[in-house]
């Protein structure tokens, strides 16, 4: 792979040349502009305002545009020449748990590669610091015309750089979210719970770009003269009405997907509002309940009422019976004596 920038990584004193090469590749499908009358190609000329002629690359320069629209010429030895340390030095500013980095900051990735046999072995020694520390380094380096921030970290035993944007760069995400009028139930919580983890175990190296491929074979059918293939009807749009039911039924289909069980995900329904008659009937039978509950406890009382008087009655009896016993035996005595 062809390097982009040469350098040295500045560790402290240590000094470690490098090459940048490029980490990542795009495989999108590009496409060509064409007169669609006669397939003609549209092409862009650079033209000259000035003169009106076509000018060759080599005789295209920069320049910097003024506040009154004139322009300064930079050439590359300008560039060359500005005094920052960072112009061929990949600068360490320190260390940082790579957590403390949000990823909206990082911006292009570059693989690091040792520039000679003399940087070798510092090379492994600021990798083996990386990966026993647990941490990422943060530099400067001045990179396409530009200074920027970056984050150093070991990927599959090689340096890695992602350049970071500065924090100005980073737009303020105030206003983008929903209002905070916006309640979620736990029960809706505990529903995206169990879809999250029915859908968390994904092995990236498995992932694809299925846009581009069905890209290319619908061309490859066009140049073949064949019938292009038919893609899936694209779903349906709607509104949710219901939010515990679409994630019951998102759950049970991501189940279903992955071959699991398609047992009935145990969440806690929705109330119904019930209709004016549904309330009536109701309310109904309440009314007849009350009024047997009060002829109940009135037959009760009655009942425990009755049993009072009778108990009386017999404890009145007894009593009497006592008494008479008693005064027999009071008149019998004194006959006994005499």
């Amino acid at each position: 792979m062809r390097s982009i920038w040469k350098g040295a990584i500045s560790f402290g004193l240590v000094s470690i040349p490098i090459k940048v090469v490029s980490a990542t590749e795009s495989h999108g499908v590009s496409f060509r502009q064409i007169h669609t009358t006669d397939g003609g190609r549209i092409r862009y000329r650079k033209v000259c305002e000035l003169d009106g002629e076509e000018v060759p690359s080599e005789e295209i320069g920069k320049a910097y545009e003024t506040v009154d629209g004139s322009h300064v010429e930079i050439t590359d030895d300008d560039l060359a020449a500005l005094p920052l340390p960072t112009a061929k030095t990949v600068e360490i500013l320190g260390f940082l748990p790579a957590e403390d980095i949000d990823p909206i900051r990082l911006d292009r990735s570059y693989f690091l590669t040792g520039d000679g046999q003399s940087a070798a072995k510092p090379y492994v020694l600021l990798r083996e610091a990386l990966a026993r520390s647990g941490r990422v380094a943060v530099a400067k380096l001045a990179l396409r015309n530009r200074e920027s921030l970056g984050m150093l970290r070991v990927y599959q035993d090689t340096l890695t750089l992602h350049t970071m944007l500065w924090p100005d760069e980073v737009r303020s995400a105030d206003g983008m979210a929903p209002g905070e009028n916006v309640s979620v139930r736990d029960q809706e919580l505990d529903l995206a719970d169990a879809l999250m983890e029915t859908l968390g175990e994904l092995d990236l190296d498995e992932l694809h770009d299925e846009y581009r491929e069905a890209l290319e074979a619908m061309v490859d059918a066009k140049e073949a003269g064949e019938p292009l293939p038919v893609g899936a009807p694209a779903p349906r749009e709607g509104k949710v009405v219901d939010l515990m039911s679409v994630l019951e039924n998102s759950v049970q289909a991501a189940r279903q997907s992955r071959g699991e069980d398609d047992g009935e995900a145990e969440v806690h329904q929705l109330p119904r509002k019930k209709t004016a008659s549904q309330k009536a009937a109701k309310k109904a039978p309440a009314k007849k309940s009350a009024a047997s509950r009060k002829s109940t406890a009135a037959e009760k009382s009655a009942a425990k009422k009755t049993a009072k008087k009778t108990t009386a009655k017999t404890t009145a009896k007894t009593t009497a019976k006592k008494t008479a016993k008693k005064t027999t035996a009071t008149k019998r005595s004194p006959r006994k004596s005499a």
